[in-house]
């Protein structure tokens, strides 16, 4: 598969179920799903925020990608907004075809559309090929990551 067979647009309520199969893989939610109908009102609810997409990557007909985009606004940094990148997931046999390159370029423009400052990502620590790719891409490993489990599940 070539880059340039990979298109990237909004997903459709019709993606979720390819979606939550990405999502399944072990470094991601590790065969733990939402039912197809949670999933369904939670895409229904990014439509209620401003700038907020679930993106999917498709070659030919397949899904092989996702990842969540959101430009936020901002009242410091001049009120210039910035963008978040969230849940980047490429199908197991897809990876090393372009597929996360051409998400993370596409996340870039579209912030850079949105008249961002930066774009942020997190990715835990023990992701060092994702750390990896990230800094092929021209990401810059930047401060300290901080975060608190809310849920009562160990670990970050």
């Amino acid at each position: 598969m070539s880059e340039t067979a990979i298109s990237i647009r909004p997903a459709q309520e019709a993606d979720l179920p390819a979606v939550l199969a990405l999502y399944a893989q072990p470094d991601m939610d590790d065969g733990k799903v939402l039912p197809l109908p949670v999933a369904a009102r939670i895409l229904d609810e990014f439509a209620r925020y401003p700038n907020y997409t679930l993106y999917v990557a498709e070659s030919g007909a397949a899904i092989v990608g996702a990842y969540t985009l959101l430009i936020m606004h901002n009242l410091g940094h001049l009120g210039a907004p910035s963008a978040i990148v969230e849940g980047v997931v490429v199908d197991p046999a897809a990876q090393g075809q372009g597929v996360g390159g051409a998400m993370m370029r596409h996340a870039m423009d579209e912030a850079r559309g949105g008249g961002c400052y930066k774009l942020v990502l997190s990715s835990n620590i023990k992701r060092v090929r994702a750390h990896e790719f990230y800094d092929k891409l021209g990401f810059e490993r930047h401060g300290i990551s901080f975060t608190v489990r809310l849920d009562g599940e160990g670990g970050a």
